[in-house]
């Protein structure tokens, strides 16, 4: 896989997808061989920053209370919640699920964290947003503006998975960073590197799918 590749697709892909009159995504569809993803250790579970953001909004809750709600809800969180609302989103399934639909990501201090498990860890967890925790020595609002331009890469355990890295309207070259980023994280976490890539395609929400690798 060089530059020039992912270059060709990206100029395909946006070729042959017309502006439609909504926001569509650029997917990337990822298939991997020679790996026993029966075994854990094999699996893909990667959080990663996109240098160029995914050209779109997120929405990110953050559980947190007194002076780090205060400033999560100034950088921009769209829902600060408290013990007490964990408790009661534990009490109403619906309103749970809900809130895990709704958004994106979420962050919580470590104390939060058993509560949260025990309360909405069967809803976060099978939806691959359990919260990263805020432990004393990160800032929430460096945590947010990070958690706005990352992704996950979340394999379970199929050989196939796919992951938003952009939008239609981003340019070439973002889209060409955002990629790589992606690729090269992953090749660092597979066992044997770039040879567990069996393929990998590019897409927008509508548009027909292109090669990469």
């Amino acid at each position: 896989m060089t530059e020039e590749n992912i270059a060709s697709a990206v100029k395909q892909l946006l070729g042959d997808s017309p502006d439609r009159k909504f926001r569509e995504s650029v997917d990337m569809a990822i298939n991997l061989k020679n790996l026993d993803m029966s075994q854990p250790k094999y699996r893909v579970d990667e959080v990663v920053v996109l240098p160029k953001g995914l050209g779109k909004s997120r929405k990110i809750a953050v559980f947190a209370k007194g002076d780090v709600g205060l400033q999560a809800k100034d950088a921009g969180a769209d829902y600060v919640l408290t013990d007490e609302d964990i408790e009661e989103l534990g009490s109403d399934k619906s309103k749970a699920r809900t809130l895990a639909n709704e958004c994106d990501s979420f962050i919580a201090e470590v104390q939060y964290m058993a509560l949260i498990g025990k309360s909405l860890g069967a809803i976060l967890g099978p939806r691959g947003k359990m919260p990263i925790p805020l432990t004393p020595d990160k800032n929430v609002v460096d945590m947010i503006n990070t958690t706005k331009n990352s992704i996950r890469l979340r394999s379970k355990d199929k050989l196939t998975f796919h992951v938003a890295i952009g939008s239609r309207e981003m340019s070439d070259d973002d889209l060409i960073e955002n990629i790589e980023t992606v690729m090269g994280r992953l090749e660092r976490s597979l066992d044997k590197g770039k040879q567990n890539f069996k393929s990998v395609y590019i897409t927008t929400t509508m548009g027909k799918s292109v090669r990469v690798v």
